[in-house]
């Protein structure tokens, strides 16, 4: 069953949104979490309605300028936060390349490991349905960061089972990690 929208959190029946749902709230519990990003603290699209049982004390909204954002993220997680950065778009988060990829992945390597980012960056895969965003909001490119990320897991979600499990292993590693989410999955029932 496809729904036209995201529902609301609902614990009820565990679709992929709503194990989002959960697990946002069970990060927003963490004392040290911090969630940034686009549509944080204002809606504007599906992300922002899965943080619901996030409070907005722990939620800083930022205008869409990529590269800084990643950029704050490390900065505040190496003040011991734990970092959530929303990337509503995987292919906005190419606008972040260098951030991810020369500094976030290699911190450890060029401060000997003295210094350990603690980010989880969530990014989506924009939906395609019920209408076409176009190509430039919409494309995959996880294969894409594996290969060029060297200490930074990328796990994409592709069921509902995988979801708590794949964000409480980034909680609890020492490192960043990535997770991919499929909008076009949001709205599909177990």
């Amino acid at each position: 069953v496809l729904l036209d929208t995201p529902p609301s959190c609902n614990m009820e029946v565990m679709t992929y949104f709503d194990q989002l749902c959960e697990t946002m709230t069970w990060l927003g519990e963490k004392p040290d979490t911090i969630f940034l990003g686009q549509q944080v603290r204002y809606p504007g699209n599906a992300m922002f309605k899965t943080l619901s049982g996030v409070p907005m004390e722990k939620r800083i909204e930022l205008p869409v300028a990529e590269e800084m954002q990643l950029g704050i993220s490390l900065g505040l997680s190496l003040t011991g936060k734990t970092v959530i950065s929303i990337f509503p778009r995987m292919d906005f988060l190419m606008c972040a390349m260098n951030q991810l990829v020369n500094h976030l992945d290699k911190l450890e390597d060029f401060t000997h490991g003295q210094y350990h980012a603690h980010v989880i960056i969530r990014v989506g895969i924009g939906s395609t349905s019920p209408m076409h965003p176009g190509p430039q909001h919409c494309g995959d490119y996880t294969e894409a960061l594996r290969m060029m990320l060297k200490r930074i897991p990328v796990v994409r979600l592709e069921r509902p089972d995988q979801i708590m499990d794949a964000y409480q292993a980034a909680y609890e590693r020492q490192g960043s990690s990535l997770i991919v989410e499929d909008m076009n999955l949001y709205g599909r029932m177990v």
